[in-house]
C-alpha cells in the first residue's frame, strides 16, 4: 500500500474523506459480498466445482445442532439431496476484515429442505471466518443459527 492509499484508508475510517480510488477495504468487502452470493446460487444450483472453488481444503461447517461437517461432508450433503436449497434472499451482510482474513456474518431467508425435513423458510445466519490466498478470498469455518 502506498502512502496515499494508507492515508485515504485513514481518513475513510475516520469518517472525514470517501476514497478517492478504490479502496482495498472496500475491494476485498465486496469480493467478499459476491463470495457469499455467489456460495448460494452454488448450493441453489448443486454446483459442486463452485462449492469446492468457494471453500478451503479444510473447511469446516458446524450446524445449528452443533453437528460439523468438513467441506467434502457439506457437498456431498448438497450433491446428494441430504442438504436442499431452493432459494435465498439476503438481508444482511457484516463483513470485518484483518490483512488476509475476514469474518462475515450473513443473515439470509433460506428456503430448504435438510436431514429429511420438510421443505421450510429458515431465517438462517451463517457466520464465517474467510481466510485470502493467492489473492482470492475463501471460506475456512462457519457457524449456522437462526436469528
Amino acid at each position: 500500500m502506498n502512502d496515499k492509499e494508507q492515508l485515504t484508508n485513514e481518513a475513510r475510517a475516520e469518517g472525514k474523506l470517501a476514497c478517492t480510488m478504490p479502496c482495498k477495504e472496500e475491494e476485498d468487502e465486496n469480493q467478499i459480498e459476491a463470495l457469499y452470493r455467489e456460495m448460494y446460487k452454488a448450493m441453489v444450483e448443486k454446483d459442486t466445482a463452485t462449492l469446492n472453488r468457494v471453500h478451503a481444503d479444510d473447511f469446516v461447517l458446524t450446524h445449528m445442532t452443533g453437528m460439523h461437517q468438513s467441506k467434502q461432508e457439506y457437498i456431498r450433503a448438497i450433491a446428494g439431496g441430504t442438504l436442499n436449497y431452493y432459494s435465498a434472499e439476503h438481508e444482511q451482510m457484516d463483513i470485518k476484515i484483518d490483512g488476509d482474513r475476514a469474518t462475515l456474518t450473513g443473515r439470509s431467508r433460506v428456503n430448504a429442505a435438510v436431514f429429511g425435513g420438510g421443505r421450510h423458510t429458515w431465517r438462517l445466519q451463517l457466520s464465517f471466518q474467510l481466510v485470502k490466498r493467492d489473492g482470492s478470498w475463501l471460506f475456512k469455518a462457519a457457524r449456522a443459527s437462526t436469528y
